[in-house]
C-alpha cells in the first residue's frame, strides 16, 4: 500500500464552491466588474458570483468569529483595548491576477451590511528605489525578497496589529516603475486591511542576533495564494506586456516607453526574457514554495477562471 501524507485542506471542485453561498447577495454590478477588471485580466460578473461571492461569506464568519475572540480577551483581561485590523494577505506570482482578486475583494467586504471600513495596500511601495537598487547591482532581480525594505514593511504591519491611529506606507508608481518620493498612503484604522504582494508569505528568515526573526504573514489574520500552471502565467504575461504598448507605455513618462513602438514579435521577444531571466526564477525560488503558507489556495485554468478551491482545514 502507498503511503499518502496527510493533507492540510479541504479540497472543492468549482462546482461544489460555487454552492456555498447562494444565499448571500451578490453586491456587485457587471459596471462594477468591469471597473474592478484588471488588464487581460478577463474576470466577468459569473466568476464574481461564483468564486468571490463564497469568499466574502466565508470572510464575514471569520471576521465575525474573530470578532468574538477580541471580547473574550477583553473580557478576560478586564480591559477595554482597541480591536486591531483584520488583516488578508493575498500572494501569488507576476500576472497572475492577484491584484484584481485584491480589488474585488475589497469592494465586496466594503458593501457588508456592517460596511467596514476597508483598505488595500499593494507591497509595491516597499520596494527599495531604483537608485538604491542600482547601487546594490540587483535592477534585475526587482520583485526578488532582497529588493524590498523588508524591516520598513514589517515595521508598518507592526504597527496595523498595535491599532496605531494612522500608519503609513510608501507609494509605488507602475508609470515610473519606481517608488514616489515623499508619497505615502495614510491608513487610519480600518476594519479590514488586504496587503497584496507576490512575497507575503515569504517565511521567517533566520537572524544572526536572535534566532528567528518574525515576518509580514504572522500578522495575517488570513492568506489567499493565487494559483496557476507557469506555462500559463508566462502567457498572460506576454499578452499583458503587449496590450501596455498602446496604454500605459504609450505615455511619454513611462519606464517603458522605448517599448512602446516595438512590433508584435520583438515585443514578444522583450516580454519572454524578462518573464525567462526574472519572473520565473522568482516564481520558482520564491514564490511557488509560500503557496502551502496561504490558508485558501485558488487554482486558475487556463482562461484565467478559477477551477479549484483549496481551505486550510481548522
Amino acid at each position: 500500500m502507498v503511503s499518502r501524507s496527510p493533507d492540510p485542506y479541504v479540497e472543492l471542485t468549482r462546482a461544489d464552491w460555487s454552492r456555498l453561498s447562494h444565499s448571500t447577495p451578490l453586491p456587485l454590478t457587471e459596471h462594477d466588474v468591469a471597473r474592478l477588471r484588471g488588464l487581460c485580466d478577463p474576470i466577468t460578473l459569473t466568476e464574481v458570483d461564483e468564486i468571490y461571492r463564497p469568499i466574502s461569506r466565508l470572510l464575514y464568519l471569520y471576521i465575525k468569529a474573530s470578532g468574538a475572540l477580541y471580547h473574550a480577551a477583553a473580557e478576560f483581561l478586564d480591559e477595554d483595548i482597541p480591536r486591531t485590523p483584520y488583516v488578508i494577505g493575498i500572494a501569488g506570482s507576476v500576472a497572475v491576477g492577484k491584484s484584481t482578486v485584491a480589488r474585488v475583494l475589497r469592494e465586496m467586504i466594503s458593501r457588508w451590511p456592517q460596511t467596514p471600513r476597508v483598505d488595500l495596500v499593494t507591497t509595491d511601495g516597499f520596494l527599495f528605489p531604483n537608485a538604491v537598487l542600482e547601487k546594490r547591482c540587483i535592477m534585475e532581480r526587482k520583485g526578488f525578497p532582497e529588493s524590498y525594505d523588508q524591516q520598513r514593511l514589517l515595521r508598518f504591519v507592526r504597527q496595523i496589529k498595535a491599532s496605531e491611529p494612522e500608519v503609513s506606507a510608501p507609494v509605488y508608481s507602475h508609470l515610473t516603475y519606481d517608488v514616489v518620493p515623499g508619497a505615502a498612503q495614510v491608513i487610519r484604522h480600518p476594519d479590514v486591511l488586504i496587503i497584496e504582494g507576490i512575497n507575503v508569505l515569504q517565511p521567517s528568515k533566520r537572524s544572526l542576533s536572535n534566532g528567528l526573526s518574525d515576518t509580514v504573514s504572522d500578522f495575517f489574520d488570513f492568506s489567499i495564494y493565487v494559483d496557476a500552471k507557469t506555462s500559463d502565467i508566462k502567457r498572460w504575461y506576454i499578452n499583458r506586456f503587449l496590450a501596455l504598448r498602446a496604454t500605459a507605455f504609450s505615455d511619454p513618462d513611462s519606464y517603458f516607453h522605448r517599448f512602446a513602438k516595438l512590433s508584435d514579435a520583438d515585443a514578444t521577444a522583450v516580454a519572454e526574457n524578462l518573464w525567462d531571466t526574472i519572473n520565473e526564477p522568482n516564481l520558482e525560488q520564491n514564490i511557488l514554495s509560500t503557496k502551502g503558507r496561504a490558508d485558501l489556495i485558488l487554482t486558475k485554468g487556463a482562461d484565467h477562471n478559477v477551477r479549484m478551491v483549496k481551505l486550510r482545514k481548522i
